[in-house]
């Protein structure tokens, strides 16, 4: 499937890039968001991105090029932006979707529509695939994994399935959740994989770490977007934009005692409209949210 970047005239309308501004792609992708974004900062405006992918460095590398010493790439995870970052910018934007080359790419493990390594890494130069790591979890772990980041309730039936079966493929691993859920495995597959997904690649504490540093990198003025594909993650940013645009408040008195530092500039998650959705399915459960910092006098 050819790549689409979700919500994108809505990123570039909220996020609001001006001439000489300068952001950060924590989540750069095949940069289909960060050409839209440095195409309106330029000609004295940069972007620095990020990525856990290598193979997802090479191709934003060419989409980028003709941007030349305006973009600066780095192989890393977002959750690492802090080290990344050496100075404030002002826009820090983050897509948290899995990119089309992972889903399309049965060697990479992302999907359950053809057969290929049980991996689910989105940097294989560390860390260890699904399958090892299903091979030396005990069933509490999985379980968890999947109550938690699959939101599944038959997540005990399929963790016994999978201890009995330990699967090394998409294929068995397939099989593992039909073993379990007979005619019901269908409508949980997508939630076994996502669950053993964020397992493997540690993408809550990752998001969590990205929302604490996030709003801090910003300059006076700057901007904060995160798109989101699931309950876990929009639930993470929701209260995290929450909690940064309370006014405090005087326990006894209920005055003001302290002025918000942020400010919502979605006041509700935006999503996409029928047309995306039509266009690129996968948009269908995108929600995206933006901060910014401080709020206009």
């Amino acid at each position: 499937m050819q790549h689409c970047p979700v919500l994108l005239s809505e990123a570039i309308t909220l996020l609001s890039p001006k001439p000489g501004e300068s952001i950060c792609d924590a989540t750069l992708g095949l940069a289909g968001h960060a050409e839209a974004l440095l195409s309106k900062v330029l000609p004295d405006g940069a972007l620095i991105g990020i990525d856990a992918d290598p193979e997802n460095l090479q191709e934003a590398t060419k989409r980028l090029q003709p941007f030349g010493d305006a973009v600066q790439l780095v192989h890393g995870n977002f959750r690492d932006i802090a080290s990344v970052l050496s100075t404030p910018v002002d826009i820090v934007f983050a897509d948290l979707g899995v990119s089309s080359p992972h889903f399309d790419d049965p060697a990479r493990g992302f999907s359950f529509r053809s057969d290929g390594p049980l991996d689910l890494r989105f940097d294989r130069t560390s860390g260890v695939p699904a399958s090892e790591w299903l091979a030396h979890a005990d069933a509490e772990e999985i379980a968890q994994a999947l109550r938690e980041w699959g939101e599944l309730r038959g997540a005990w039936s399929i963790t016994q399935s999978i201890i009995r079966g330990r699967p090394a493929t998409t294929k068995q691993l397939q099989e593992c959740v039909e073993e379990a859920l007979g005619w019901r495995a269908p409508s949980a597959m997508a939630q076994v994989f996502q669950a053993l997904r964020i397992a493997v690649n540690g993408e809550i504490q990752a998001l969590q770490d990205l929302l604490a540093a996030g709003p801090r990198l910003l300059r006076p003025g700057g901007r904060f977007g995160v798109i989101s594909y699931h309950s876990l993650e929009d639930r993470l940013v929701k209260q995290a934009f929450r909690a940064l645009v309370t006014v405090h408040k005087d326990p006894h008195t209920g005055q003001d005692i302290e002025t918000a530092m942020y400010r919502l500039i979605t006041k509700k998650a935006v999503v996409p409209g029928p047309e995306e959705i039509v266009r690129n399915p996968r948009a269908r459960s995108a929600k995206l949210r933006v901060i910014c910092y401080p709020p206009p006098l």
